[in-house]
């Protein structure tokens, strides 16, 4: 796991399952936003939302609007009643509580406010939310999904190996992989990494690699201190015995994709698309957790295993985290490392049943 240098942590985590509160979203639904202005302004107000919590909200809005036109209303002009019998059908089909939130602030959005007051901050709205996450309060899973010992055993073979000549795509599938399991952060902090030189600095023959977020960065949480945090990767030390774990380590992947990258890249962005018409340039969020879950899918492929189903890119949080605790490391070294402000955190919502990590990748 990556030591890293920060400031103690402080505050209470801020996502979507905490406790309700009111939604509120900036008022940019197609409704709010005078037809008048000129093009640049709308285009401007427009990037107040990320692309990918506009395509989400749009999705959510495509759903409630489908469910208003069964029922002969207005998806704009509707009442907190449909708004309420809209999320209950949801809740009875199983949807948590998050997800709930998720759609009230799409309606929010894109719909007029209630008798002045948006349905994000109506106190029967708030209310409805605090009931279904008592009702539904979350279960994160206890036992690991998938087994790193056999993810990180195929990452030792083809098709991750030789990293000088293995395909692209799957230099970039074992980089993300690693360095996601060895820092332990979301997939937004991932993307949020850069190669120019004020964010990425490697030790002398590759000992070591710092890695920064690039300037402006805004986390998921506000209360973290990822924007002014180092991450620092020691490479690994291996024994004549142990000489094939050095194809585990995440700082000999890094530099071996920085450098086959350097030749097409078009942006200072860590991680960048390998194929097509958008070869080179930036890549999302979601492209990142899909190479996630396509790492482990091949692996397990590669050494003849079924593939798996449900595997999410965010569970290896949980899998390195749970696997440093059990190994010895500081609770509060762990929580340090993913940006967490509590240690009930990672009890609550992290900690999965693993046995003890033998591998050095996890160690600090």
């Amino acid at each position: 796991m990556a030591s890293e240098e920060r400031p103690p942590l402080s505050g209470i985590r801020l996502d979507l399952a905490s406790s309700p509160r009111a939604v509120v979203p900036s008022r940019l639904g197609h409704q709010r936003v005078p037809a008048n202005l000129p093009r640049g302004v709308l285009n401007t107000i427009t990037q107040a939302r990320a692309p990918s919590t506009r395509r989400l909200y749009s999705s959510k809005w495509s759903v409630f609007s489908g469910w208003c036109a069964a029922c002969g209303v207005s998806p704009s002009d509707c009442g907190v009643t449909e708004v309420l019998s809209f999320l209950q059908e949801l809740l009875d089909k199983g949807r948590t509580p998050s997800t709930l939130k998720v759609y009230v602030a799409a309606i929010a959005a894109f719909s007029s406010s209630t008798l002045g007051q948006s349905i994000g901050r109506n106190d029967l709205v708030i209310r409805f939310l605090r009931g279904a996450k008592r009702l539904n309060p979350p279960r994160p899973p206890s036992v690991p999904v998938w087994d790193l010992s056999t993810v990180l055993e195929a990452m030792k073979g083809g098709p991750f190996e030789p990293l000088q000549t293995i395909d692209l795509k799957h230099l970039s599938f074992k980089t993300v992989f690693l360095l996601a399991l060895a820092s332990v952060k979301r997939i937004g902090d991932l993307h949020a990494l850069s190669v120019s030189e004020t964010c990425m600095e490697f030790g002398p023959n590759g000992s070591r690699v710092i890695l920064k977020p690039r300037h402006g960065y805004v986390p998921k949480s506000l209360n973290t201190t990822f924007r002014a945090q180092v991450i620092s990767l020691s490479a690994l030390q291996v024994s004549d015995e142990e000489g094939d774990a050095s194809f585990l380590c995440p700082v000999r992947a890094l530099r071996a994709y920085v450098s086959r990258s350097s030749v097409f890249r078009q942006t200072e962005q860590l991680f960048v698309s390998f194929s097509g018409r958008s070869k080179g340039l930036a890549t999302s969020t979601q492209s990142l957790s899909r190479w996630i879950v396509d790492a482990i899918a091949l692996a397990y492929t590669s050494k003849g295993l079924q593939c798996l189903l449900g595997v999410r890119a965010h569970s290896t949080r949980s899998m390195a985290s749970s696997w440093a605790w059990s190994s010895g490391i500081a609770l509060q070294d762990i929580c340090m490392a993913a940006g967490w402000a509590s240690p009930s955190t990672f009890i609550r919502f992290y900690n999965l049943e693993v046995p003890a990590l033998q591998a050095k990748l996890l160690s600090v």
